[in-house]
């Protein structure tokens, strides 16, 4: 596996363009504001009367209508959610596209699953920073960077690899480290992350954890405190070196506990459910049960939602962090913003 740095990349191709990047949330407040400071002319898509509108015109961005901003653009990223996207694309992104103009994206899931079925006269790209947009753009203001896929789909021009390398660098990537994948490899192995691990599997056994002390009658704000809040010490002590760092770093009492005792949680029968999980992203399931909760309005999603929300959990945890503000001043997501 190579990776690339911003010294293999040629920043002057993205400075070149007009780049619209399309919908203004945790991906797109990002990739617009590092590629404006990177020197990239940039122009917002939204849609008529999006509350973003007001955030963008605030960073000093020139914000447009999609098919305008589509329309004015060499590279259009497309940054709204997954879900809205195939329908923006034949409505308002498809009809605009320029000749020749590059198509990319951030996740791979609408062309790889395809929901979108891009021109032959387009370059198809992927630019998908491993991190959320937020930590995209503080990590990009410090002067670091978050490491970065990219992929390409479609090469009409013969040069969407480096349009690629280039949009990268100029987002930040080039400063951690771009390595190339396809669009393939990157949408099944992140739906699966996040289903199996990051955004499923973890949570689930917070709340597995926090649930498990309350029932043996301990306080919820210990409970909050074991199997949530240090959370964030593990795992930073895992970021910067590994499990090993993290075992070296606690105590031993903490590492013999975990190295004996983890498997018995997530053993055999959690490693078969992930396999199942895989299967399913791999054959489509997943993708076509999504888009179906979609087409459906979503509301099982909204149902989900709102239990998640109204968890024990969630409520014991907002009123210890109201006792913690250097939590709520070091925040990475500032809703009013981004």
């Amino acid at each position: 596996m190579k990776v690339f740095y911003d010294k293999d990349a040629n920043l002057s191709i993205v400075q070149g363009c007009t780049v619209a990047i399309i919908g203004y949330g945790s991906q797109g407040h990002a990739h617009a504001n590092n590629l404006k400071e990177s020197g990239v002319s940039v122009v917002v898509g939204l849609r008529a009367g999006s509350a973003s509108e007001e955030k963008v015109r605030e960073a000093g961005i020139e914000v447009a209508g999609i098919g305008e901003a589509t329309a004015a653009a060499d590279i259009v990223m497309v940054l709204a959610p997954d879900e809205h996207q195939s329908a923006l694309y034949a409505e308002q992104i498809e009809p605009n596209l320029r000749q020749g103009a590059t198509l990319a994206f951030a996740h791979g899931f609408n062309i790889h699953f395809e929901q979108i079925r891009p021109r032959e006269d387009l370059d198809v790209i992927m630019i998908a920073p491993k991190g959320p947009g937020h930590l995209v753009r503080s990590t990009y203001k410090q002067g670091g960077g978050v490491p970065t896929l990219i992929a390409v789909f479609q090469d009409a021009s013969g040069k969407a690899r480096e349009t690629a390398l280039s949009y990268a660098s100029a987002n930040g990537g080039g400063r951690a480290g771009i390595i190339e994948t396809t669009f393939r490899d990157e949408t099944e192995t992140d739906l699966f992350g996040e289903q199996a691990v990051l955004c499923g599997g973890v949570t689930a056994l917070i709340e597995a954890g926090f649930e498990t002390l309350i029932e043996a009658g301990y306080e919820p704000e210990m409970a909050y405190f074991e199997c949530l809040h240090e959370l964030k010490l593990i795992v930073d002590l895992i970021y910067e070196g590994g499990i090993s760092n993290m075992n070296y770093s606690v105590s031993n009492t903490a590492e013999y506990g975990g190295l004996t005792r983890g498997s018995r949680v997530v053993g055999d029968q959690a490693r078969e459910a992930m396999k199942k999980i895989l299967a399913d992203v791999q054959s489509g399931e997943f993708a076509r049960e999504w888009v179906k909760e979609n087409a459906s309005g979503a509301e099982h999603l909204r149902q989900l939602r709102e239990a998640s929300q109204g968890q024990s959990i969630e409520k014991v945890g907002a009123q210890l962090r109201d006792m913690m503000p250097w939590i709520r001043e070091q925040r990475l997501v500032d809703r009013s913003r981004n």
